[in-house]
């Protein structure tokens, strides 16, 4: 039997999975994980952490994870309380939790792209319809036009992303106000990298009070480097949290994950710590890419979205280089970033200074 002949979904026929490249390289920059491993304080308090609760391993874990939400919520500040506060695997299943209580078959979606690609795979993987709208050409969004899109289609869900994916471009609050005030459902925004935002950004935490229907989604991933560790969440009116509570999988939360996101935000200080250093390697990244003639997003995450590379150069900004062969050329080097996004451009993940030298060693080599 081959995979043809399973008897899957006629609408998953054809589609791939997600994933980035994951090759045995000595700089990997393009997965957006924090370079800076946990510091020993935080190792030496986990591992205490998991010997506690160890010989409770054969019992259920809290299934509401009520004392990992509260501490959530005290880190997100805004008044927001533990009933206000969701957590789960990584901000992929939040998402897809979204989706299964508030899209489905019958249902639309609506996201302007370029954006996080697990948006149109999570809602398809949903049964849920997904309308791609569009970014304006600097990968912002008019609010006018946002709204025009939104006011066509009616969607059911409508995800802003803040800062952006692949782009790293941040949303001012009235593209958010103006999607909220014509959205007929629910609006998430996806703030996956907000703490590496430029001092000043607003987050969409500060309009919960006045919007039922927002969700604001986060992850532990990113700044809070514990990628392995999988734990995201959101922020919601309580009605919110219960209507997800009607589909999360019974005890989706396990003891060790909840106990290792609780050590981490008690040393949140020291984790966050090292994001003033990613963002000043973001901005001098920016600034010496920009210096070689090319094309780059402004960035408020802690990647860096460059190009544009063309099979003709016509004006400024362009490089006549095919991505795929320079992406090559830059691995070849030692160095892996990503291919995503339009075919024109490509995106680096901040890492180490060190790293971040290969990076532009590798890829001035690698240009005609």
């Amino acid at each position: 039997m081959t995979f043809d002949d399973l008897p899957i979904r006629e609408d998953l026929r054809g589609l791939t999975p997600y994933g980035a490249p994951q090759l045995d390289v000595p700089v990997q920059l393009n997965t957006n994980e924090n370079p800076y491993p946990p510091p020993d304080a935080l190792v030496a308090d986990l591992a205490d952490a998991v010997r506690r609760v160890t010989g409770t391993l054969n019992r259920y874990p809290d299934r509401d994870a009520v004392e990992l939400r509260k501490d959530l919520a005290a880190y997100l500040g805004h008044g927001l309380g533990a009933d206000q506060v969701w957590a789960a695997n990584g901000s992929n299943e939040v998402l897809q939790q979204i989706l299964q209580a508030f899209g489905g078959p019958g249902r639309t979606a609506l996201g302007f792209e370029p954006s996080y690609s697990m948006h149109p795979i999570i809602t398809s993987g949903t049964s849920t319809r997904w309308i791609a709208g569009a970014r304006d050409d600097d990968f912002g969004i008019d609010p006018a036009r946002a709204v025009q899109a939104v006011r066509e289609h009616r969607p059911d869900v409508v995800f802003l992303t803040s800062p952006n994916n692949p782009t790293g471009t941040a949303l001012p609050l009235e593209v958010i106000r103006a999607v909220l005030d014509a959205a007929p459902g629910m609006v998430v925004v996806d703030e996956a990298y907000a703490e590496f935002a430029r001092t000043g950004t607003p987050s969409a935490l500060s309009l919960l009070p006045r919007s039922p229907r927002l969700i604001v989604t986060r992850t532990m991933s990113k700044a809070f480097a514990m990628a392995g560790t999988r734990l995201g969440y959101l922020a919601a009116d309580p009605a919110v949290v219960d209507a997800l509570l009607l589909v999360r999988l019974p005890y989706h939360l396990s003891t060790l994950t909840q106990e290792a996101a609780r050590v981490a935000l008690a040393h949140r200080e020291a984790l966050l710590g090292t994001v003033d250093t990613l963002r000043a390697e973001r901005d001098a990244t920016v600034e010496w890419l920009r210096g070689r003639g090319l094309t780059v997003a402004d960035s408020d995450a802690n990647f860096v979205f460059f190009g544009r590379f063309v099979e003709k150069a016509t004006g400024p900004g362009e490089v006549a280089v095919d991505r795929r062969t320079l992406w090559q050329g830059i691995l070849d080097r030692g160095v892996l970033i990503r291919e995503v996004g339009p075919p024109e451009w490509l995106r680096v993940s901040i890492g180490t200074s060190a790293e971040m030298a290969a990076f532009r060693s590798a890829l001035a080599e690698a240009m005609p």
